[in-house]
């Protein structure tokens, strides 16, 4: 097997543009972003800060308890 030679070059990574606005922060988001999320034939609750709520078959319990999580949280 023949190694590999006409390789493409590409730019070195100091020639890339950084972000548009250096000077603004990026800011984590604050609280508790919940939604729901499909598992085969379950739902379940899940949160931005890592929470995930039980397997559930009804759609209902699981943004309930996404809802529950989001007030308590």
């Amino acid at each position: 097997m023949d190694p590999h030679t006409k390789a493409t070059q590409i730019a070195p990574f100091t020639a890339v543009p950084g972000p548009r606005h250096p000077a603004v922060p990026a800011q984590a988001p604050t609280g508790h972003i919940t939604s729901t999320a499909e598992r085969g034939s379950f739902c379940l609750a899940v949160c931005s800060c890592g929470w995930t709520g039980p397997a559930r078959r009804s759609r209902d319990l699981a943004r309930k308890d996404a809802t529950r999580h989001g007030t308590e949280g």
